[in-house]
């Protein structure tokens, strides 16, 4: 797929933007199956662990559809 932007209808999407949308799913889902375990005892920033694991999933989401 690549980092090449899309034209719709005169405007320019940057693919970022359909990886952002797809690591915040699968966020949703790793916390969704988060919410099973006891994982939450050792957390000590609810906020900053959430930000952390959608930047993970961002990144690893670029890397592997990014042209290398």
């Amino acid at each position: 797929m690549g980092l090449h932007e899309w034209s719709w209808g005169g405007v320019f999407l940057s693919p970022l933007l359909v990886y952002a949308i797809l690591a915040l799913g699968l966020t949703f889902c790793v916390f969704w199956l988060l919410e099973f375990t006891p994982v939450w005892r050792w957390v000590w920033h609810d906020a900053l662990f959430e930000c952390a694991v959608f930047v993970l999933i961002f990144v690893a989401i670029t890397w592997s559809l990014s042209d290398l």
